[in-house]
């Protein structure tokens, strides 16, 4: 596929906002001032300081797949879809398709970089008076997604954190609902308070992620493979085929473990969220998303495969006392101290998934406020004086987590729905812009793009994701029972009537899609607003 890098030609909104400038290769200050000059003309006052280069968003786009942790925490799907050659084929598929999905996004992130992403894109690509109702339901569709992203990625730390203690106890300790919520809820605090740093802080910590990533990674690979006696084969790994759901055709189950590569790798337009605190962004973010996917979906082959070779008996991952599948392998074939150590580790990286998580999943409230999509709107667009950021939307975002995953305590049926609910969100909040690229033909190139491919590559994008999505609301045991039934659906359907319903009852009196500059709200620098709300 060739990646080409153009000037960006001059393009239009819906709204006529005039054109963009073009962006300078370089990511100096003259490079920063041109990215400002973009975003003005997109309709937006600076209010960043540009402090993310090109090996920090890089490292960023990485930390938010945060491919060892995240599998470690979701690897139980491909085991349950059919063992072995479920766990490989479905991230061989599975990972193209949100491959596709992540160079879509970076192809449109390029022409329009803004901390709005693909909700914010539709005020180019849609006609004029689709884009209020387009925006608003993309957007809270986007927002739920990302909330319930993030509040997994907290559960899972937490989980993972307790796995690791289970192991020290030589599982005489197994984790309840109500320790992983409290360790949840405590973790989320946590993160939050880092996340009120300022922006050269967090670029500084999100650079040395990779380093990090990569070491634990390799070596839990490396220390696998020399400690495990009795090795699956490579047509073991690619063939063994074990279905337990219940589903026929029995292959049918295969498709429940493409969650795990979506979980992974579906999340790219998080990177596009930090485009106004990037340097160059209309080249360093497509950049960092695209660059980032490759290495993803190489690596999370190569360690899915150590993982199966080293594997045993699938059933007793699976029945675990840990409720950890891959800190019992390691226990299994490299005993207890590597156990704790590789487990911890994989702790420490979900930790690094979450901080720029919550830095993103912030800046989504902040875009949304400052187009005044969100109630008390005036409150989460502003800017601390200190650090620069949005802490108000910082605070919001970490307490929405935390409310999301009080539904643990209720139901672990009710939890995992919310859950499997991102993905799907998160998928439409981007087929909805890169139908209306396609349909109405409104989108221009930015300086990073996919060239002749791109439309081919768009509809694999569309094609598989929306399937793969639909897939996701069926349970993934039969017969159904009220505690294995897939409940994402009747959260899914909850989500657009609230949307569809705000929208009619508020939206619809008031919101005309993302700011113009005349329209857009000055960013003033004080929190205490809520008199004026």
């Amino acid at each position: 596929m060739a990646i080409t890098t153009v000037p960006p030609s001059p393009r239009k909104a819906s709204n006529d906002v005039g054109p963009l400038p073009a962006a300078s290769p370089l990511a100096s200050s003259s490079s920063i001032d041109e990215a400002d000059k973009t975003l003005e003309a997109m309709g937006y006052k600076p209010v960043f300081k540009r402090e993310f280069s090109r090996w920090s968003s890089f490292s960023f786009a990485m930390s938010i797949s945060g491919v060892y942790g995240t599998l470690m925490s979701t690897w139980i799907y491909g085991l349950q879809a059919g063992g072995a050659a479920a766990i490989m084929w479905s991230w061989v598929m599975g990972g193209a398709g949100a491959w596709a999905l992540a160079f879509s996004i970076a192809e449109i992130a390029s022409a329009y970089p803004s901390s709005g992403a693909m909700y914010f894109t539709l005020k180019y690509l849609a006609p004029e008076e689709q884009v209020p109702i387009l925006c608003w339901i993309s957007g809270y569709v986007n927002l739920v997604g990302t909330v319930t992203g993030s509040a997994a990625t907290e559960y899972a730390s937490s989980q993972m954190l307790l796995a690791a203690i289970s192991i020290m106890s030589d599982f005489s300790y197994n984790p309840t609902t109500n320790h992983v919520v409290a360790v949840m809820a405590l973790l989320t605090l946590v993160h939050a308070s880092v996340n009120t740093l300022p922006t050269k802080w967090l670029n500084r910590l999100t650079s040395g992620y990779v380093v990090f990533h990569v070491a634990v990674l390799l070596g839990a690979c490396v220390f696998l493979l020399a400690q495990t006696k009795n090795k699956n084969t490579l047509h073991y790994a690619f063939t063994d085929f074990q279905p337990t759901s219940g589903w026929n055709p029995p292959g049918f189950a295969f498709l429940f473990g493409c969650l795990t590569p979506a979980w992974i790798m579906t999340s790219a337009d998080s990177t596009a969220r930090i485009a106004e605190e990037a340097k160059n962004p209309s080249r360093v973010v497509p950049q960092a998303i695209a660059n980032a996917t490759i290495f993803t979906y190489v690596i999370g082959f190569l360690f899915n495969l150590v993982l199966v070779l080293c594997m045993g008996d699938p059933r007793d991952l699976i029945n675990s006392a840990s409720g950890q599948p891959v800190a019992q392998l390691f226990f299994n074939s490299m005993g207890r101290a590597p156990a704790i150590f590789f487990t911890l580790a994989g702790f420490v990286v979900m930790n690094l998934v979450a901080i720029p998580g919550l830095q993103s999943g912030s800046r989504t409230i902040f875009a949304l406020a400052r187009d005044d999509l969100l109630p008390f709107s005036p409150v989460w667009r502003q800017i601390s004086p200190w650090s620069q950021t949005p802490v108000a939307a910082v605070w919001i975002y970490a307490v929405l987590e935390i409310v999301v995953n009080l539904l643990g305590l209720a139901s672990s049926t009710a939890i995992s729905a919310v859950f499997n609910v991102c993905t799907v969100a998160l998928n439409l909040s981007y087929i909805i812009p890169l139908v209306c690229k396609m349909l109405y033909g409104r989108f221009e190139k930015g300086p990073w793009n996919l060239g002749r491919w791109s439309t081919a590559v768009n509809v694999v994008a569309v094609a598989w994701n929306g399937f793969i999505a639909v897939i996701f609301f069926f349970p993934t045991v039969l017969p159904v029972t009220p505690e294995n039934m897939n409940y994402a659906i009747v959260v899914f359907i909850f989500v657009l009537m609230f949307a569809f319903g705000f929208w009619f009852t508020h939206g619809k009196h008031y919101y005309k899609g993302p700011k113009t500059l005349t329209q857009a709200p000055e960013t003033r620098y004080e929190l205490a607003l809520f008199s004026q709300v």
